[in-house]
C-alpha cells in the first residue's frame, strides 16, 4: 500500500484549516514573486533538511545513484507586479513581473483588493484603487482594467512617508489573499503549479528504489523556465525529465491529472541529451485565476503520479513539511477606535442580515446603555437617553453592500442578486463567503465565479460556486435568500489609514459607539436619540420607519455616514473633495438633502469651540436623515471622509473618525 501523504492523519489545523488541507493550503500560500524565490526556499529548507540552493536560487536534492537518472521538478515563482513609479502624492505605480500565460483578467482580478509590497524589511499593507461607486452614476461602461489603470495606495501623503515604510523600486507586490479553502478544494494563484511542487517535495522524502532521482524546486519559471534550464545544464546526461505545472489549456476535464509530452522545449538544453519532457498537472478549476482550485482527491492521484516518476519505493512513512505560512495580523496599539472599527467592519451584514452586526454593536455599549436599548419590528437598534424635551437624533446604518442567493443549479452554481450599488467586478474571481441566518452557524467557504474571457469591465450577473453540487447546498440549508458576501479583513495602511470592506457604514457606527461611552445619561440637558438602521443600502428602509416614529417629536436629526470623497488620483476634484486627514466633514450637499445654513454654521461652531477640525463639502449619494426632512425636521450629515466607496478596500483616517466621534458627543451633549 503506497502511503505518500496521509492527509487525514496531520496534526490539528492551522488558522481554521481542516487537516486534510492543510499541507497543500500552505505550499499555495508561500510567497515567491520572480528574483524573491528565496521567500519561499527559506522557509522549505528550514523545514525540510537537505535541499542545496544554487546561484540562481534553485533547490536541489539527489537521492540514489546509478541509472536511470530522472530529473523531477517543479518551479515555485507566480507572477506578481513590481513598484515602478512613487508619486509626489505617495502612491505606487506597477508594472508586471514575468510572463507567460495568464487569465484575460489578472490584471483586473487586483482591482480594488488588498495588496502586500514585500519590501527588504517585510510585508507592508496597501490596496489597490478603485472609483468611488457613488462618484461614477451615469458614467460609460469600462473596459477591462489595464495596468495603466492601477494605482496602490499604502497610507502616504508623500514620497518621503512612502520610503519611510521600506518600500523601494521594484519591490514586489502580490494580492493579499492567502491559499484559500473550500469544500474539498483549495485555492490560490497558480495552484496548480504549487500542488506539483507540494508533490514534488512529497516524493523527494522516500527512498529511490533504483537509480538516481535529482529533485528541483525552481526559480524565473515567469522568464522562460530560466532557473529550470539552467538547474538541468548542471546536471549533463539524463534519461527522463518530468516537469510539474499548469495543465494545458485543452486539457481533459475527467482525468484527475493530465500527462503530457513536450518536444523540444526551448528550456531544455541539449546536454541532457533529450528532446522530450514529461509535464504532469492537476485537474483545476479557474484556471489561471486568483481561485484557481485544486481537488484533495485529484492532488492525491498526483502524489502517487509523481512518487512514480521519481522511482520512490512504494513503502514508506508519511510525513508533514512541517511550515506554516503566516496570515497577516491586524496591527493596532491600544488605539479603541482601531480596534472597534475592526470588529464591526469584519462583520458581515448584507441589508436585510443585520443580525450579527446589531448584537455586535450592542455588546459594545457600556452597560448602562445596552439595559437601556430596544430593537424595533424592522431590526433598528435605538438607544434614548436624557430628560424628555427638545430631543435630537443620531442615526448611522448596520448594513453593508453584498450579494443574495436567488438560484441553485444542478451543479451548485449559485446565482445571485446585488443588494445595494456595487461594482461586481471587485468581487468576481475572489473568495467568497455565504451566510445562514441561523445565529452560530459557520459560513460555508466558496468562490464568486471569474468569467473565461472578457472585453468589458462588468459581468453581466454574478455567480459563486461552493465546492458542492446543488443537492448537497440544499442539504446544508443553502436556500434563496441567504446573503452572501467576499472575505473581509481589516488592516492599518501607514500610521493612521485604515482599510477594510463596510467602513460605510460601520465607521459611523463606530463613532456612535464611542460616542455613547462618553456621555453620562444624568448630565445631558436634553434627549438624545442613537439609532442604528438597516436596510440603508436598498432604499433607506429602516429609517422610514424610524422616521414614522420620530419624524413628529425630533427637532433635529443628524445622519452619520460616509462622505465619499473624490481624494484620489482617478476622481475628479470638481466637487467631493475632502481630503484624508483634515477632519470630519459636514455633508452639506447629496443627491437626497441639502443642510440649511444656520445648521452648518451651529455645527462649525460646536466644533470650532471644542478644537474639533471640521471640513464642508458636497458628494453623491444620499443618508438615513433625509427620509426626516418632510416631517419638519432640520437634518445634517456628519460624516468622514472616505475613498473607495463600496469596494473590499475602503480607506479611511482614523483621525477623521475621531475628530467625528468627538463632534458627536459635542453636540449631543451642547448646553
Amino acid at each position: 500500500m503506497l502511503l505518500l501523504l496521509a492527509l487525514s492523519s496531520f496534526v490539528a489545523a492551522q488558522d481554521g484549516v481542516p487537516d486534510r488541507l492543510s499541507e497543500l493550503h500552505d505550499w499555495i500560500g508561500l510567497d515567491a514573486p520572480p528574483g524573491r524565490e528565496h521567500l519561499a526556499t527559506e522557509t522549505i529548507m528550514r523545514a525540510l533538511p537537505g535541499w542545496k540552493r544554487d546561484a540562481l536560487g534553485n533547490l536541489m536534492l539527489r537521492k540514489g545513484s546509478g541509472s536511470p537518472k530522472r530529473v523531477v521538478a517543479c518551479a515555485l515563482d507566480r507572477p506578481a507586479f513590481a513598484v515602478t513609479e512613487i508619486t509626489d502624492e505617495g502612491y505606487l505605480r506597477l508594472r508586471e513581473i514575468g510572463a507567460g500565460r495568464q487569465h484575460p483578467l489578472w490584471i483586473q482580478f487586483h482591482e480594488g483588493q488588498q495588496i502586500r509590497i514585500l519590501t527588504r524589511g517585510g510585508p507592508v499593507n496597501g490596496v489597490v484603487i478603485v472609483k468611488s461607486t457613488h462618484l461614477q452614476r451615469g458614467r460609460a461602461a469600462a473596459a477591462v482594467t489595464t495596468l495603466d489603470d492601477l494605482w496602490v495606495d499604502v497610507g502616504a501623503t508623500s514620497r518621503v512617508e512612502v520610503r519611510r515604510l521600506g518600500i523601494e523600486m521594484l519591490d514586489p507586490v502580490v494580492r493579499d489573499s492567502r491559499a484559500w479553502f473550500y469544500g474539498d478544494f483549495v485555492s490560490g494563484h497558480l495552484a496548480s503549479v504549487r500542488a506539483g511542487c507540494a508533490a514534488v517535495a512529497n516524493a523527494a522524502q522516500g527512498k529511490i528504489s533504483k537509480g538516481e532521482t535529482i529533485f528541483l524546486l525552481t526559480t524565473l519559471r515567469s522568464f522562460g523556465h530560466d532557473g529550470f534550464e539552467a538547474a538541468l545544464r548542471s546536471l549533463g546526461r539524463v534519461d527522463e525529465v518530468t516537469l510539474l505545472d499548469q495543465p494545458a489549456e485543452n486539457a481533459p476535464t475527467s482525468e484527475p491529472f493530465s500527462e503530457r509530452k513536450i518536444e523540444k522545449p526551448p528550456y531544455l538544453p541539449e546536454s541532457t541529451g533529450l528532446t522530450s519532457l514529461t509535464i504532469l498537472a492537476p485537474r483545476v478549476r479557474f484556471s489561471g485565476s486568483l481561485v484557481e482550485s485544486v481537488q484533495l482527491a485529484d492532488f492525491e492521484k498526483l502524489l502517487l503520479a509523481v512518487a512514480k516518476a521519481a522511482g520512490v519505493e512504494s513503502e514508506r512513512t508519511s510525513y508533514r513539511a512541517g511550515f506554516r505560512v503566516e496570515t497577516h495580523q491586524f496591527s493596532s496599539s491600544d488605539d479603541a477606535t482601531a480596534g472597534l472599527l475592526k470588529s464591526l467592519a469584519e462583520i458581515p451584514s448584507v441589508a436585510g442580515h443585520e443580525r450579527p452586526v446589531r448584537e455586535a454593536i450592542l455588546a459594545a455599549l457600556p452597560a448602562w446603555a445596552r439595559s437601556r436599548a430596544r430593537t424595533d419590528n424592522e431590526g433598528n437598534l435605538i438607544l434614548e437617553v436624557g430628560p424628555d424635551r427638545d430631543p435630537s437624533m443620531f442615526i448611522a446604518h448596520q448594513d453593508e453592500v453584498g450579494f443574495e442567493v436567488t438560484n441553485i443549479a444542478a451543479d451548485g452554481t449559485v446565482s445571485l442578486r446585488t443588494r445595494g450599488g456595487l461594482f461586481q467586478s471587485l468581487w468576481e474571481g475572489q473568495p467568497a463567503l455565504l451566510h445562514f441566518d441561523r445565529p452560530g452557524e459557520p459560513s460555508l467557504r466558496g468562490v464568486f465565479v471569474p468569467r473565461e474571457n472578457a472585453t468589458t469591465k462588468q459581468p453581466e450577473a454574478l455567480t459563486a460556486w461552493f465546492g458542492y453540487d446543488g443537492d448537497e447546498l440544499k442539504r446544508r440549508g443553502v436556500a434563496n435568500g441567504l446573503s452572501v458576501t467576499g472575505f473581509k479583513h481589516a488592516m492599518r495602511l501607514g500610521a493612521t489609514r485604515f482599510t477594510a470592506r463596510a467602513l460605510d457604514d460601520r465607521a459611523g457606527s463606530t463613532a456612535l459607539v464611542l460616542a455613547v461611552r462618553r456621555i453620562v445619561p444624568a448630565a445631558l440637558k436634553r434627549k438624545v436619540i442613537f439609532a442604528w438602521s438597516v436596510r440603508e443600502e436598498t432604499g433607506l428602509e429602516g429609517a422610514r420607519a424610524l422616521a414614522s416614529q420620530y419624524g413628529s417629536s425630533v427637532k433635529r436629526v443628524y445622519s452619520v455616514d460616509t462622505f465619499v470623497s473624490s481624494d484620489s488620483p482617478v476622481e475628479t476634484t470638481r466637487f467631493a473633495h475632502a481630503p484624508l486627514g483634515k477632519g470630519a466633514v459636514i455633508r452639506g450637499l447629496d443627491n437626497a438633502s441639502v443642510a440649511p445654513v444656520a445648521e452648518i454654521d451651529r455645527v462649525l461652531n460646536i466644533a470650532r469651540t471644542q478644537n474639533i477640525p471640521l471640513q464642508v463639502g458636497a458628494t453623491n449619494g444620499g443618508t438615513d436623515g433625509s427620509d426626516f426632512i418632510r416631517y419638519g425636521v432640520v437634518h445634517v450629515a456628519l460624516s468622514w471622509p472616505g475613498r473607495y466607496s463600496h469596494s473590499p478596500v475602503e480607506v479611511l483616517d482614523l483621525r477623521d473618525l475621531q475628530a467625528l466621534e468627538r463632534l458627536i458627543y459635542a453636540i449631543a451633549s451642547a448646553p
